[in-house]
């Protein structure tokens, strides 16, 4: 029987680094997991696409490339609609050419955050800024592109990798001692190695069911449970007390006392069931999330 294997772009970013090292741990029983990145693999210039496809003869791709700056997108909107929305088209296309089916992630910014609660994965999409418009339109290409696909929407994501809101604010509590976040805007801080764990889950139901009985579509994908950022600061800088590391005291403000050049959803959170009840699959409590990443960025070994 010939390998399967699953191609990942982005190599670089949170979630494809987090999918890497997951992928390692889980046994050689799994299929072969294969992470590309600029300048070998990049999804705004198609040549590179059918370079990496013929090179590797994926059996599915995960699509964890993304620009991810939500400020930044507002003076960058080609930058970001060539990542978000064209590139993820372009992969799109490409995998419904070859009968490939892709896992492409999304976020919470679909939505304007003005729901009294979770976000389902039915409710009426309106992004506020041009980096939650260009996610929207990469969801909609990948949807009309490939009819073998899953959409997985995340938020609040945070890793021992790259930049995140836990390295921040462990940073600022060796800089000062008093931290001011923001407390009126809530949402699902999510582990990117326990999303990692569930993207690598629903790819093995997906090739083990050779695309026959796979419930394709959009699901939402978050650690369970709720809080703001305030909360979010509060839990990180708890965690790394206990463990012997710098603490800060947090301070509650509103969002209008931290403008920033694009709003933020009020409510990020997400409504997590219906991945539960299709895929079996339910990520832990966000505080379990925060408790690994400090432990890992605390770690001299990490």
């Amino acid at each position: 029987m010939t390998s399967q294997s699953i191609l990942v772009t982005g190599a670089r970013g949170q979630l494809a680094r987090s999918l890497s090292e997951t992928s390692s741990t889980r046994g050689s029983n799994t299929a072969k997991l294969v992470a590309l990145g600029r300048p070998e693999l990049d999804i705004t210039k198609p040549e590179t696409l059918d370079a990496a496809f013929g090179a590797h003869d994926p059996d599915l791709v995960v699509n964890c490339a993304a620009y991810t700056g939500v400020d930044e997108a507002e003076t960058e909107k080609y930058q970001a609609m060539a990542v978000n929305a064209e590139g993820a088209h372009s992969i799109a296309k490409l995998c419904a050419r070859h009968a490939i089916p892709i896992i492409h992630i999304s976020t919470d910014y679909v939505f304007d955050g003005t729901k009294s609660e979770p976000y389902c994965e039915t409710d009426q999409t309106n992004p506020i800024g041009v980096y939650g418009h260009s996610k929207l339109q990469g969801e909609e290409k990948v949807t009309a592109t490939c009819s073998e696909h899953i959409i997985l929407r995340t938020a609040w994501l945070h890793s021992p990798f790259g930049h995140n809101f836990v390295k921040t604010m462990l940073r600022l509590a060796c800089e000062r001692t008093n931290v001011s976040v923001v407390n009126d805007q809530i949402g699902c801080p999510t582990y990117a190695p326990h999303l990692a764990q569930a993207i690598l889950e629903i790819a093995h139901q997906i090739l083990a069911e050779k695309g026959s009985e796979v419930p394709w579509g959009t699901y939402h994908a978050a650690n369970s449970g709720e809080t703001t950022w305030f909360g979010f600061a509060q839990e990180i800088l708890r965690q790394s007390a206990e463990r012997g590391g710098r603490e800060a005291i947090v301070h509650p403000i509103s969002t209008a006392d931290y403008p920033t050049l694009v709003k933020r959803p009020a409510n990020s959170r997400l409504d997590c069931s219906v991945l539960q009840n299709r895929f079996g699959i339910t990520l832990p409590d966000w505080r379990n999330g925060v408790e690994s990443c400090v432990k890992r960025l605390l770690s001299p070994l990490s």
